[in-house]
């Protein structure tokens, strides 16, 4: 039993008592490696699990309560009647639970009463999906409980519509796919239109993934997400005016946002030039990471940051300074922000050898500029969801 899982289950008994037939869940984050912002624009993305989890501890109760507890979130809790009406209210993780227990009641799947420890190796806020591990960790949890199987896919499906509905974060498929059907040594190239994947080998004797955390945590539901959301979806309206064919960004070519530059206002072209031009580059680079070109998908991976910090103006000041830094160091083939934005992490690809020297180098340097603490570390593409033992 890994050191994280033992403390899980240990932190678990503290909590809710020693007895009873324990389940654990594992549930990793996610790191996009590119394809920012154009999973709700039925675009492309290209993520991939990584070696950080949220577990989940649970085991049934003998009536029809959900009651959830996170080490994330000392001193909160959900504790829900799954027989009653369940309503989204703060603290906001816990809406989490709440919505995923509420959209499977909503699907007809039969429930149990369960405690639930939800325990965290993942930074919360810090754009390594954090709330869909949480999501389906909580899935998978209730699924044990009750005896159950799901087919990853609809699980992730009914993730987002938790994340939807409870959360209020309007979300695509990326976050809930990627955490509960990535394959381990790969990446996933996964069209969010279709919902098909493609899964691309990342080999560990060849690339090691840096991830390192700027500390500056964001609030996805805070509407700066959302606001991006509703500029995409004026932009579709003023493209479908003119082609009755498009019905999301995914349908616009880099050639039609151009051609409207001057008649869209300004924050919109350019809100539509990033996720256009950010779906041609992700298609790009899982082919470029496919044929080992790695030199040529960090290209790709500064031009995705420089759209996002220009663009679409999701970065800051923190990010920017890491994905500097990064470009940088030795071994380092290419490097952005990844996830939602407005804070959180940066992504870079390294030469595995020089993996070290690079974590080093950021954690010095951003100590250096910021005065803070950085947590900057390494990892292979991992598995997704599943039992933890």
């Amino acid at each position: 039993m890994s050191d994280a899982l033992f403390e899980a289950k240990s932190k678990f008994i503290e909590r809710f008592g020693d007895g009873g037939r324990l389940r654990a869940i594992r549930a990793p984050g996610r790191v996009n490696l590119i394809g920012e912002h154009t999973d709700y624009n039925c675009g492309l993305v290209l993520p991939m699990a990584i070696e950080r989890y949220v577990f989940g501890i649970c085991r049934t109760r003998s009536d029809s309560r959900l009651v959830v507890e996170s080490t994330a979130f000392p001193g909160e809790r959900v504790d829900i009647e799954l027989d009653g009406r369940i309503e989204s209210r703060a603290p906001q993780w816990t809406n989490y639970s709440k919505g995923v227990a509420a959209e499977m009641l909503k699907a007809g799947i039969p429930l149990v009463g369960m405690d639930l420890l939800l325990h965290n190796t993942l930074p919360v806020g810090g754009g390594l999906s954090s709330s869909a591990a949480i999501l389906v960790a909580t899935g998978l949890s209730l699924l044990a409980g009750g005896g159950n199987r799901m087919d990853a896919d609809r699980l992730a499906l009914i993730c987002q519509q938790a994340e939807r509905n409870y959360a209020n974060v309007p979300c695509g498929i990326m976050d809930q796919t990627a955490v509960a059907s990535s394959r381990a040594g790969h990446a996933m190239l996964l069209d969010c239109r279709d919902h098909s994947k493609h899964f691309v080998p990342i080999d560990s004797k060849e690339l090691r993934v840096v991830i390192a955390n700027t500390m500056v945590h964001h609030e996805l539901s805070d509407g700066a997400y959302a606001a991006r959301v509703d500029s995409c979806n004026y932009a579709v309206s003023f493209f479908q005016a003119r082609d009755q064919s498009v019905r999301s960004l995914r349908d616009v070519s880099p050639e039609q946002v151009q051609a409207a530059k001057g008649t869209l206002d300004d924050t919109t072209y350019r809100r539509a030039k990033h996720v256009v031009t950010e779906i041609e580059r992700c298609r790009a680079a899982a082919e470029l990471l496919g044929k080992r070109r790695y030199e040529d998908v960090g290209v790709l991976m500064q031009q995705s940051h420089d759209s996002l910090r220009l663009d679409y103006e999701v970065s800051c000041a923190e990010l920017d300074f890491l994905v500097n830094e990064s470009l940088e160091a030795k071994g380092v083939y290419g490097a952005r922000m990844t996830g939602g934005g407005f804070g959180g992490c940066i992504v870079a690809l390294a030469q595995p050898r020089m993996a070290e020297g690079v974590i080093e180098h950021l954690r010095h340097a951003y100590k250096r500029k910021f005065g803070i603490d950085a947590t900057v570390f390494s990892t292979a593409a991992a598995a997704g969801a599943g039992l933890a033992d």
